[in-house]
């Protein structure tokens, strides 16, 4: 898989398309990818998810017909996929700051620009990746649950942690893992769990489920240094080197697992400089 391809490809089709109703299926389809894999590969090498990326282009643009013609607002809000003039008024000033009735009465006023993304060829990699391929059992989590959409998981996973422990559920599960389940492998929302293994002599405690994660083998890449900055920089790669370089493996199912070891065993908790991490992916032979 040439990310530096279906990442080109896909900001083509989202330029050429940018006033009409495309999907993140639509997409994916255009450069031949699952959605969810697309999806998951824009947001980490992007740095925004596809549609954050796709609003914010609309937006940019919205505000340059503002200053440049005489169209009606409801009319350039429907242009650029929103529904009501309200919907339109409300994203665009959280974008751009001020109202579209204020761009439009005065044309100095300062509108923030957000041009495409562009593919620039650089030469990654040429150093080792380390991972280990574990084929492992079926085991059983407690854990607390929570779906999710794509769209907020980056602000509200972190939310989720904050509460689990604010809220006293560390005493039940200390969260030994981070576990994302989409068995779909959709584009819209997945499930998450802050959870540890299961031990069966313990009562579930109210509002916890356990779930059954099926036997794979996984694919696991350590991650060493303050979170949560090691984690992602070893999310990246493995979309952008490892994932590309794949020959004789895939991925097998909408599953990833973060394992985060036990916080006291640092000076500095998981901000520690030699703090140890890991991501799980399950993979199968191609």
């Amino acid at each position: 898989m040439e990310w530096s391809r279906v990442i080109s490809e896909a900001l083509e089709y989202i330029e050429k398309n940018i006033t009409e109703d495309i999907s993140i299926d639509d997409i994916a389809k255009q450069v031949h990818i699952s959605a969810y894999y697309f999806q998951k590969g824009f947001s980490l090498l992007c740095g925004y998810t596809v549609m954050e990326y796709i609003r914010n282009r609309r937006l940019a643009l919205a505000a340059g017909e503002l200053v440049a013609k005489e169209e009606k607002v409801i009319d350039i809000a429907i242009k650029y996929g929103y529904d009501s003039p309200d919907s339109f008024t409300k994203a665009f000033t959280r974008f751009h700051g001020v109202t579209p009735s204020v761009v439009q009465k005065n044309n100095s006023t300062i509108i923030k620009s957000f041009v495409p993304l562009k593919i620039i060829l650089s030469l990654e990699g040429g150093h080792s990746m380390d991972y280990r391929l574990t084929k492992k059992d079926s085991f059983i989590v407690l854990g607390i649950a929570k779906k999710f959409s794509y769209e907020d998981a980056k602000t509200a996973i972190p939310e989720f942690w904050k509460k689990h422990y604010e809220q006293g559920n560390g005493k039940y599960v200390c969260g030994m893992f981070g576990i994302n389940i989409d068995e779909s492998m959709g584009n819209s929302e997945f499930e998450y769990l802050i959870a540890d293994v299961y031990n069966p002599a313990m009562d579930i405690p109210e509002g916890f489920i356990t779930k059954t994660i099926p036997a794979f083998t996984w694919a696991v890449f350590p991650c060493r240094g303050a979170m949560p900055d090691s984690l992602q920089d070893v999310n990246k790669k493995i979309f952008s080197e490892w994932l590309p370089a794949l020959k004789e493996y895939e991925f097998a199912a909408g599953y990833c697992i973060e394992m985060y070891d036990d916080v006291s065993k640092y000076p500095k908790g998981n901000i520690d400089e030699n703090y140890y991490s890991e991501i799980w992916i399950p993979v199968r032979k191609k």
